[in-house]
């Protein structure tokens, strides 16, 4: 039996904040898990501050799009490197190694949907190779 889901409004400045272990500050937006939803996906608001980079990591069985809002950085999946800016999409394989750099003059803001649903079991954080 398919549950319904119910509707929900939030105010991004009054969902909390937390530094996520890729060492990114985050926002679950939206998460079966935390809101009672029954959803495929997870939301997330992201952000990385001038000269900071999120910590290598891999989502084992979860596939990542991210939507970039404000900024601009460097996406690094695998061997590739992807310049991105504002009103960009990727999106990021499950187990593909990730990380981003924000290369920008200023804050590096970004919407990351995660299906399916993020979970700490699922993300492995990687040592930065240089």
């Amino acid at each position: 039996m398919h549950k319904k889901n119910k509707v929900i409004h939030k105010r991004l400045k009054e969902v909390a904040g937390f530094l996520a272990g890729d060492h990114t500050w985050l926002r679950e937006v939206l998460h079966p898990a935390n809101d009672g939803l029954e959803l495929p996906y997870s939301l997330a608001h992201a952000r990385l501050e001038r000269g900071t980079a999120s910590l290598p990591h891999r989502l084992q069985k979860s596939d990542e799009a991210y939507f970039f809002l404000k900024g601009e950085g460097v996406l690094h999946i695998d061997e590739k490197k992807i310049s991105v800016q504002a009103g960009d999409v990727a999106l990021v394989p499950a187990g593909a190694l990730q990380y981003l750099d924000n290369t920008g003059q200023g804050q590096l803001a970004f919407l990351c949907i995660v299906s399916p649903p993020w979970s700490v079991e699922d993300e492995a954080i990687e040592e930065r190779q240089h």
